[in-house]
């Protein structure tokens, strides 16, 4: 038993206090999303739709920043772990010039172009004309959300998490407050309908932004960033970010875009598929905010000790992290079961969506073992010891090589149900076990990334 659970109780204690603390952050962020789905719901299923589509665009964003954000954790984590900061510095520079790049490029193409985008993922023209008006206002929140969750994940490079959690709380209050006002224009507002959800998103994306700054000139007591280190450009600490990071933003948008596909595939499907994929992907992810939280956990506690150069502890906690992993997955499958019912009770939607959207979390309570597992192992364990190119390639195989051609293939030649389609769609997170598995076993993963 001491080769599976370590006797190290500092570990204990920083892998489930950071999980814990990452997991109320992502579960605020999905209420703030799960909000948005029942207060549109409410009040317009089209318009609910459109949003959906929106936030599927957004998604890619998401996930690029996301990909920036995990490259600097990865490289800040293992600085942290020598107690070297001004390196950290330079990194979050580069990580925030790449996340504003990315914003400007995605906002550009969706402010000139919103219509061709749109019907990407939808031919139901009433849920497009919804989509715009919400896509209008809100594409002007990406240059915000680039700027708070780049910083946010450098701090957590450095093991400072609570902040995320302030941030997402403040978000929650103002987007729920503005959309009860905006959406069905009370305390004498207008009634704007989804363009009241978007100005309600935009203001929330600023005041976050306005929150992390506020703390890193005042508050921050780790890495003390200056001016003078944003505007530097370290040459030797881009070409390590690009070497390492490169792979998992890649990694990253391959995976927003096949998102986005999925997506683009179920809305072909129809309204009502549009509709339940939304609100069993909002309550999954609100669901999932431990397993996600305890990823993010293990590779910061990864990095650390890899940059400690302690590889007997990287090793040992390894072990222990894979059997937690499971048992989060196990426990997140039997609560999104049993919550399911109550919470699709808030949506009024019709008997169909409802149906469908039923069936839908059915699947994901069994495929969330595995995501619990192997998205863990990959993206925590693997990514956060240094090796950030194996994990772009297995999801590049198994999402494009498989699922999505798959998926295709049923939805459109063979016309199967929509309950089919996802099943498949989903299936790649039971399959991806059977390479997680070895491939943390075997530790070749471990690799020292810092100067």
């Amino acid at each position: 038993m001491t080769k599976i659970f370590t006797r190290d109780r500092s570990f204990y204690k920083d892998f489930f206090s950071m999980t814990f603390i990452l997991a109320l952050q992502n579960l605020i962020t999905c209420a703030v999303n799960l909000a948005d789905n029942i207060m549109l719901g409410s009040y317009m299923e089209t318009a609910l739709s459109g949003a959906a589509i929106v936030n599927q665009i957004q998604f890619i964003l998401q996930m690029v920043t996301m990909g920036i954000g995990e490259g600097i954790v990865v490289l800040a984590s293992q600085y942290w772990g020598k107690k070297d900061i001004e390196p950290i510095r330079r990194i979050f520079s580069i990580g925030l010039k790449l996340g504003l790049l990315s914003g400007a490029v995605l906002w550009a193409a969706v402010f000139f172009f919103p219509v061709p985008i749109l019907s990407l993922f939808t031919n139901d023209q009433a849920v497009i004309q919804q989509a715009e008006q919400y896509l209008r206002i809100v594409c002007f929140s990406y240059f915000f959300f680039c700027i708070t969750n780049t910083a946010i994940c450098a701090l957590r490079g450095v093991e400072t998490v609570r902040i995320g959690v302030v941030v997402s709380v403040i978000a929650l209050f103002v987007n729920i407050g503005l959309n009860y006002i905006l959406i069905f224009g009370k305390l004498g507002a207008p009634q704007l309908g989804i363009r009241g959800a978007a100005i309600a998103t935009l203001t929330a994306r600023i005041m976050e932004t306005a929150v992390v700054i506020i703390y890193l000139i005042f508050f921050d007591k780790k890495i003390h960033m200056r001016l003078k280190s944003l505007l530097h450009f370290d040459r030797q600490l881009f070409g390590d970010y690009i070497r390492v990071g490169s792979f998992v933003i890649m990694s990253s948008l391959i995976w927003g875009v096949a998102m986005a596909v999925q997506t683009a595939i179920l809305g072909h499907l129809g309204s009502i598929a549009i509709s339940a994929n939304s609100i069993a992907t909002t309550i999954f992810q609100v669901l999932t905010v431990v397993t996600y939280g305890s990823a993010s956990a293990a590779a910061v506690l990864i990095g650390r000790t890899v940059g400690e150069d302690n590889i007997p502890k990287v090793k040992e906690y390894a072990y222990t992290m894979q059997v937690l992993f499971v048992i989060i997955g196990v426990i997140t499958g039997i609560l999104l079961f049993l919550v399911k019912e109550p919470i699709l009770n808030f949506y009024s939607i019709s008997p169909e969506t409802r149906k469908m959207t039923s069936d839908f979390i059915n699947v994901l309570c069994i495929t969330v073992v595995g995501t619990s597992y192997q998205c863990s192992a990959l993206t925590g364990i693997v990514r956060g010891g240094g090796d950030t190119r194996f994990v772009f390639f297995n999801d590049s195989i198994f999402m494009w090589g498989m699922v999505l051609p798959l998926s295709a293939l049923a939805a459109f030649v063979f016309h199967w149900s929509p309950l089919a389609v996802f099943w498949i769609l989903k299936s790649d997170q039971i399959t991806k076990c059977l390479v997680a598995l070895p491939k943390v076993n075997r530790f070749r993963w471990i690799r020292q990334l810092t100067r």
